[in-house]
């Protein structure tokens, strides 16, 4: 399978009557295995709202979406956690680790939630503080690393599991643009050293660039830059 993502025909509706607003009009997007793709455009064009629909956090739509080549409509709910738990991950602007954890059992987390054995994924984890650069640091505390550093923590976090997909909403917006290269510098890493492919959206045009494709929301569809 070429294409990781089928968008094919998307309508979304937020609101109803007077209030009714249209995000997405008719947007086709393909995205291939293995790309870096930045997603821009307007604020509250709906950027962060395709993020959602594509993990199946939201299925109010139209069209048909395709993650590995198969439909998200027709999953159950079971087969859409399955998908949000081993084919893709999330990293949002806020970092949304707990604070009483320390760095090294935030990345364990999910592992822990879902009743595997944390055991298993000791190598892989020592491999992520490495290639974040926490491997110091994965005994403190999230209050104790700068904002960069938790961030990093997160991306751990969310590709401890080895995902397919890598969706990153503003990934960036909360850091200064030091913290925010290294950010960038690091999925600039997991694309071409891990194969992951990754979706983020942004509203710079220097994190933009890092991407090998810029995709811009515009007049409700999806088109390349």
């Amino acid at each position: 399978m070429k294409n990781v993502i089928e968008i094919t025909g998307l309508r979304k509706r937020f609101g109803s009557g007077e209030n009714e607003a249209l995000i997405f009009d008719g947007a086709d997007l393909t995205i291939e295995r293995g790309s870096f793709v930045s997603l821009t455009g307007a604020s509250g064009s709906g950027k962060s709202t395709l993020l959602y629909l594509i993990g199946g956090l939201d299925r109010n739509f139209t069209g048909d979406i395709r993650i590995g080549g198969k439909s998200i409509s027709g999953m159950d709910d079971q087969e859409l956690s399955h998908i949000r738990s081993f084919k893709l991950s999330y990293v949002f602007q806020f970092y949304n680790l707990v604070a009483n954890l320390t760095i090294e059992e935030n990345i364990l987390l999910p592992i822990e939630l879902s009743g595997r054995n944390t055991k298993d994924y000791t190598r892989r984890l020592n491999e992520l503080l490495e290639l974040t650069g926490l491997t110091a640091k994965r005994k403190y505390y999230p209050s104790q690393l700068s904002g960069g550093q938790q961030q990093r923590a997160s991306i751990a976090r969310a590709v401890l599991t080895e995902p397919e997909i890598l969706l990153a909403d503003e990934a960036t917006g909360n850091l200064d643009k030091a913290s925010g290269d290294e950010i960038m510098s690091l999925f600039k890493r997991l694309n071409e050293e891990k194969g992951i492919t990754i979706l983020q959206v942004t509203h710079s045009a220097e994190c933009a660039a890092y991407g090998n494709r810029i995709v811009k929301l515009v007049d409700r569809k999806l088109v390349d830059c």
